[in-house]
């Protein structure tokens, strides 16, 4: 984290009380403590809590541009995934309906909001990649909740997992913004397929495995959405 701006919010009081001032107060004050704890110092146990690989430098830019971009490039994908779900019929249930719906204009919003802070940094937006979720939807209703659980996991754990290497404290209140709604998507899915407790790198059940949320790194997102690419 060093010359983050989770580092400087760890080790400034004043600069820390405007933040959560600007987040909304005690809500700010829990979920970057989750932040901060998920993240850790340096020279942390990298087993138990991923360290954030270096942004590429490439169209998307560099520091925080990429990690915006490598975050839209997510969000376009959750975006996409709920459309199609809603557009194939394959949810029946009233309130599955409703539910998928919701979590998808929460994503477009995500999306849009992350495109106008892209631009207002003076970066370019990466376009949406092409998806390939039929092969998924061919498998019925519960794989579909099922990788709607799994994308949601794993949308969490990328924010969680870039936080450490932001600069910038606007950039920070979005990802812990965007994190926490995320997190709260996951748990809600988790319960409907009937996850439990815990599982495997922390993507699976409807509690964290231990105390403290776990993130994952850039390149393990990436190879955990690939299928999903067309």
């Amino acid at each position: 984290m060093t010359d983050s701006a989770m580092r400087e919010l760890a080790d400034d009081p004043s600069s820390r009380k405007r933040f959560f001032k600007m987040m909304g107060g005690a809500g700010a004050v829990s979920a970057f403590g989750v932040f901060l704890a998920a993240c850790g110092d340096d020279d942390n146990d990298a087993a138990s809590t991923s360290t954030p690989a270096e942004p590429a430098e490439d169209d998307g830019g560099k520091g925080d541009l990429a990690i915006l971009n490598y975050a839209l490039t997510l969000e376009y994908l959750e975006a996409d995934f709920y459309k199609q779900v809603i557009d194939s019929g394959i949810v029946k249930d009233p309130a599955q309906v409703s539910l998928a719906k919701q979590f998808g204009e929460t994503e477009q919003t995500h999306v849009d909001s992350l495109k106008a802070a892209i631009e207002g940094m003076g970066g370019k937006a990466v376009t949406a990649p092409k998806t390939k979720f039929q092969p998924t939807l061919d498998k019925g209703l519960m794989a579909v909740l099922e990788t709607a659980a799994t994308v949601e996991n794993l949308g969490a754990a990328a924010y969680l997992g870039a936080a450490g290497k932001i600069k910038s404290k606007d950039v920070l209140a979005t990802a812990l913004a965007i994190h926490s709604v995320e997190a709260r998507h996951a748990a809600a899915l988790n319960s409907l397929v009937g996850r439990g407790f815990g599982g495997k790198g922390g993507l699976e059940g409807s509690l964290p495995d231990g105390a403290f949320a776990k993130g994952m790194d850039e390149a393990a997102v990436l190879a955990a959405v690939k299928p999903f690419l067309a």
